[in-house]
């Protein structure tokens, strides 16, 4: 077995639930040591010793709030440290907002903005920098099918991860770099629960696993594709919100609990 000191380290923000923890089993599964990034330091010591044990991988705990200047600040601070570099970048964190833009406080979409574009944005900067220094390195960005899709700041959110990873992969590929946004659909994780969401407003059959999405999108990002979308239901949507007008694609409005 390869020793530790000699794998590949990623970090993954987000990492206690849903996307970010199935990313975290499945890259530790790959034989990669990893680095827990969220709020809830008990949560993240939990996983990371589960994944320890289960995989034979070293995993590092840093809690840290990324909607917040300090909790960035700090995770900038370890992707640039080169003596320890991390060769895969998750940024997985993310919100949602239950109601329409006019009705959520302006602090909360000030929040939700900065965690899925400005922070997405300033990790990403420091990661590159060390791994075009290294010359290799991937960085995965979570953003959703809902990029494709007129459905309020968090489809906007989205569609400028989708838009920076397309020319983040153009722009780096050459220099051994990989960036690829995955945009999956809904997905059975904790992401609406924590929002009040009604899950039952969305039909059976549009539901995705996170093991399946994950599964998908690493192997595209291994390919160097640049946007991964996750099943064959959503590549169809995604073609089809391209060509319909607006209002047909808008959707109904979340509905809460």
């Amino acid at each position: 077995m390869t020793s530790s000191a000699l794998k590949t380290t990623a970090l993954i923000t987000g990492a206690t639930a849903g996307l970010g923890a199935e990313f975290a089993r499945q890259l530790a599964e790959q034989g990669h040591n990893v680095v827990l990034v969220a709020r809830d330091r008990e949560r993240l010591q939990a996983r990371a010793h589960d994944l320890e044990n289960n995989y034979s991988i070293t995993a590092e705990v840093l809690s840290a709030d990324l909607t917040e200047d300090a909790g960035v600040a700090a995770v900038v601070g370890r992707l640039s440290d080169v003596s320890r570099p991390v060769e895969i970048l998750v940024n997985n964190a993310g919100i949602g907002l239950l109601h329409s833009f006019v009705k959520n406080d302006i602090a909360d979409e000030k929040k939700h903005l900065k965690l899925h574009v400005e922070t997405a944005m300033e990790l990403s900067h420091a990661a590159l920098k060390v791994m075009l220094e290294r010359r290799a390195g991937r960085i995965i960005n979570v953003a959703s099918v809902a990029a494709f899709l007129p459905r309020g700041t968090y489809s906007a959110a989205k569609a400028w991860l989708v838009s920076f990873s397309r020319w983040a992969n153009l722009e780096y590929a050459r220099d051994g770099v990989k960036v690829t946004a995955i945009c999956p659909g809904f997905t059975h994780t904790e992401f609406h629960d924590r929002m009040g969401m009604d899950k039952a407003a969305a039909p059976r059959w549009m539901w995705l696993q996170a093991e399946s999405v994950v599964r998908e999108g690493l192997a595209d990002n291994l390919r160097g594709k640049a946007v991964s979308i996750p099943s064959k239901r959503y590549k169809i949507l995604a073609a089809v919100a391209r060509v319909l007008p607006s209002r047909v694609i808008a959707g109904p409005p979340r509905k809460a609990k």
